[in-house]
């Protein structure tokens, strides 16, 4: 178990990429921030930066040739102008593909972020029933 906070754990993995890929997550990460100030970021599933807000917005996952942005409710989400780009077949998710020297759309990513912070508002967890 480490003691280590997931902000401080996000900080160790865009550190220990050391290449595209950690300027690319970190680049991601600001947006993040930058589009929706109350977002809380996590580690989960082993080594997985999540950010969340009353619910799963992204996942923040490094391949050899990719950093993948999974949005938890990505099938839910208008996008006008195509950001989704990977994980299309899903009735649920959507993700986003960045590979090396890929541009981001800053704006359309920062709405999006705001989109799936809001979905997540307006639809609160469903809470398992309890056991009688």
């Amino acid at each position: 178990m480490t003691d280590q906070t997931p902000s401080q754990l996000i900080n160790a993995r865009i550190e220990a990429l050391n290449d595209w890929r950690g300027e690319t997550l970190a680049r991601i990460r600001k947006l993040i921030h930058e589009a929706e100030p109350a977002v809380i970021e996590e580690w989960k599933w082993r080594g997985v930066p999540v950010w969340s807000h009353s619910g799963i917005i992204t996942t923040g996952e490094t391949y050899k040739n990719a950093v993948k942005l999974t949005f938890a409710k990505g099938a839910s989400l208008p996008d006008p102008t195509g950001l989704f780009n990977s994980s299309l077949e899903g009735n649920t998710r959507r993700a986003i593909d960045f590979h090396e020297g890929d541009a981001i759309d800053e704006t359309a990513l920062k709405a999006l972020i705001r989109e799936a912070a809001a979905l997540n508002l307006a639809k609160p967890p469903v809470r398992a029933r309890k056991k009688a």
